[in-house]
């Protein structure tokens, strides 16, 4: 049943950030939660086209904030969602998802392609199946999510004035693809900064075991336009815990990993060029990570503590030469197949 409240007034005040100066020139957008706003434009186009009838059923694969922001609209709303996640979700927001109504399934075993994200596909095919009516949001590939960041882009805009660089963390591709698309039609030589992290297929490395998450990936998304960027940088658990860390005690901002990963990157760029406004994406607040990457104890278990920042990316020139440590490349709005020399289909994925 859906809550009778003024949920437009509550989703108005959380979907945009809040605009913050950094530095000279570095500025964050510090959001609340970032993936309102593509969870928003989605359900609300789907409800437009009909797709998604009232009292409807969503289901989406999540282990993060887009799974959060689909639970906040829905309960709203009075839809019923079923999220299919892995073993890597917090308990938190586990808590927090099942507590506004969502039903949350757990695939305890990874897919031999694909890994947990094949495994969440797989039984989330199985569910459609059960619900024949559902509606998808398929963050992912919905060309939606991308185009949901146009009030983004123009508040960046209005704000900062002219964005000579933008850095973001990329997991479906969504949010950096999309922004960058928007201001680019104002600033066309802006560069678009990525940041991934070792082990995500993203940007061609193979895939494996992530402990940073909220960013990289198993799968290569539709949503990943590989040309839009000019620069990609792997960082580290340890580096994007150390800058989301440094975040906090330099700005006071408690944000999440993403975001201390890209803060990491952007203060390194707005070193490097004084003379243009360099603006860094801070997807999420930090409340969920209060056990794990606000814990020196959980870290140095983890073997993932540092003390203080690293100073310099190591460059090179291919994503198989990246890591363990902190490293960019020049990608130079090319293709992954001009990149890597294949296709994302010709790469062997391990489980």
């Amino acid at each position: 049943m859906a809550i009778r409240t003024s949920q437009s007034d509550i989703i108005e005040a959380l979907v945009l950030p809040r605009i913050v100066r950094l530095g000279p020139n570095l500025y964050g957008a510090a959001f609340c939660l970032m993936k309102l706003l593509p969870a928003r434009f989605i359900l609300d186009r789907a409800r437009a086209a009909g797709i998604l009838e009232p009292g409807g059923v969503v289901i989406e694969t999540s282990s993060g904030t887009f799974g959060l922001a689909l639970a906040m609209l829905c309960r709203l709303r009075g839809y019923q969602l079923i999220l299919v996640s892995d073993p890597a979700i917090e308990p938190p927001l586990q808590r927090r998802l099942e507590q506004l109504g969502a039903r949350v399934e757990i695939v305890r075993t990874p897919a031999s392609v694909g890994g947990y994200q094949g495994a969440r596909l797989a039984r989330m095919a199985e569910l459609q199946a059960e619900f024949p009516r559902h509606f998808w949001p398929s963050q992912y590939d919905n060309p939606d999510n991308p185009r949901a960041y146009a009030p983004f882009a123009e508040l960046l805009a209005e704000s900062v004035g002219h964005v000579g660089v933008l850095v973001g963390a990329v997991g479906s591709g969504g949010s950096m693809c999309g922004t960058t698309s928007y201001l680019r039609s104002v600033f066309p030589e802006m560069t678009a900064v990525g940041v991934d992290t070792h082990r995500s297929t993203l940007f061609g490395q193979a895939d494996g075991k992530r402990l940073l998450r909220g960013l990289g990936n198993s799968l290569m998304p539709r949503n990943v336009d590989h040309t839009t960027f000019d620069e990609i940088h792997w960082v580290s658990a340890s580096d994007g815990f150390s800058g989301t860390r440094a975040l906090h005690a330099e700005h006071a901002l408690y944000m999440g990993p993403t975001s201390g990963a890209g803060y990491l990157v952007a203060k390194w760029w707005a070193a490097r060029r004084p003379e243009v406004n360099v603006v860094v994406t801070l997807p999420d607040e930090g409340y969920r990570y209060q056990d794990t990457v606000y814990n020196d104890a959980w870290l140095r278990e983890n073997d993932v503590y540092r003390d203080g920042l690293p100073d310099n990316p190591r460059r090179v020139n291919h994503p198989h030469d990246a890591g363990p440590d902190w490293s960019y490349l020049s990608w130079n709005r090319k293709s992954y197949e001009h990149v890597l020399g294949t296709t994302f289909s010709q790469v062997a994925v391990s489980p």
